[in-house]
């Protein structure tokens, strides 16, 4: 296998939905995106091996949505592009996929990369609706439209918004995770103190400007606007429960990801074209592993994580503790915690396939550049900017290794691990 080297990414500031980005659409974020990393690459006119790109919350038009971003760019015509989907591990599985394409020397240039957006929401007619209107169209004398269009009942007109809910529950993530933080013993206090952790960090590193070549500016956004740089545990602890509201639920708005639009894209290359076109690398894309957990019976749904980092560490003989940098996507400060008590616990592991618990890691390596309760979440967005974020720590130090762990809906996880 080539050596798979991430040479850089970029994205848009993330914002809070139904705010700066109102209106604005996936194709149209992504799109300025990609055209920034074009730039900054000198990738005008050039076709690439691949694009790989996907978004959640899409319109049934949007069926070709990759390759409509890449011909909205200067890239050759010629570069052929696909859509992936897999919840909030979207972007992180399309750097995934394209890295075996370079690794097995397919390919040697992919852009990857993810956009989601609740500004720009994609509604949908009742079911009875869209029926009856496609009778309409196909109905063939004025009397048969007639019949069609007195049938058409005022419930019929009735919207459907999309729902983040899982279907087999019924329940959102926050009531899945309610659970999970209950199951596991987790307090308010903690997830609490991670999500002052997570924006602390966050506001630390735009004051030593980490972020200023790895985000662009739009629509006059200049920074994420979720981080709170003035944030205290105390105003965190004053917020109220936003999902169990019988007096014992403990997930809030603040240890919480808020809804967020954004879009964010990565270059990668294998080692050897990387050099001829004398492009640094941040960091290379050592292995990967997805899993899924029996969430409909018992299991708790963002955990799927465990098993998959489990089984890389094993197949690639590390321990827990052999990174340098941690990367675990804060969909929820609670969802966190219970990861890496469950590593903790020797029972627990012994589902994974070890005989000992996993142990503990050093808290002080975890998120250290803020991680998504403070940044923000446009759920196809997060994969490409942990990446590129996590890529960018390692090449600053020089030399060491990082482990990304991203849960997602359907009760799946999606990990990977980064070396410099």
């Amino acid at each position: 296998m080539k050596k798979v080297a991430i040479i850089g990414g970029l994205r848009i500031p993330f914002v809070r939905s139904f705010k700066e980005y109102n209106h604005i659409s996936n194709q149209e974020m992504l799109t300025t995106v990609l055209s920034a990393l074009v730039d900054k690459y000198q990738l005008s006119g050039k076709r690439l091996g691949e694009v790989a790109l996907g978004a959640l919350l899409n319109r049934s038009t949007d069926w070709n949505f990759a390759r409509e971003c890449v011909l909205g760019t200067s890239l050759d015509p010629h570069t052929p592009a696909y859509g992936v989907l897999r919840a909030c591990g979207t972007s992180l599985d399309t750097t995934i996929q394209l890295g075996l394409r370079i690794g097995c020397g397919q390919i040697d240039t992919a852009i990857s990369g993810g956009s989601d957006t609740n500004s720009d929401i994609p509604l949908l007619f009742q079911q009875q609706l869209a029926w009856k209107l496609a009778d309409l169209r196909a109905a063939k004398t004025f009397s048969q439209r007639l019949k069609i269009l007195a049938s058409i009942r005022l419930k019929d007109l009735k919207p459907l918004y999309p729902s983040i809910v899982e279907p087999r529950t019924g329940l959102s993530m926050g009531q899945h995770t309610e659970k999970m933080v209950k199951e596991w013993g987790i307090t308010r206090e903690e997830q609490d103190a991670l999500a002052y952790r997570s924006h602390m960090n966050a506001a630390k590193a735009y004051e030593e400007g980490f972020f200023n070549d790895l985000i662009i500016p739009y629509k006059g956004v200049k920074r994420d606007t979720i981080v709170r740089a003035d944030t205290t545990p105390e105003k965190l602890a004053a917020l109220k429960p936003a999902f169990d509201f019988s007096g014992k639920g403990s997930l809030t708005a603040g240890n919480s990801t808020l809804y967020t639009d954004g879009a964010a894209a990565l270059l990668m290359a294998s080692e050897e074209f990387a050099q001829q076109q004398n492009w640094p690398v941040l960091a290379h894309l050592v292995d990967a592993e997805t899993a899924a957990v029996d969430y409909v019976n018992g299991e708790g749904l963002l955990m799927a994580p465990t098993y998959a980092v489990a089984r890389m560490l094993k197949r690639n003989h590390l321990k827990l503790q052999d990174f340098d940098i941690y990367e675990i996507h804060e969909a929820f400060s609670g969802q966190v915690l219970c990861t890496l008590k469950a590593w903790e616990d020797a029972a627990y592991c012994k589902k994974l396939g070890w005989d000992t618990p996993l142990g503990s890691i050093d808290r002080d390596k975890l998120n250290t550049k803020g991680g998504s309760v403070a940044i923000g979440h446009p759920f196809a967005a997060t994969g490409a900017r942990i990446v590129a974020q996590t890529a960018k720590m390692l090449q600053q130090r020089g030399s060491g290794r990082a482990l990304i762990s991203i849960c997602t809906a359907g009760g799946m996880g999606v990990t990977a691990i980064l070396e410099s």
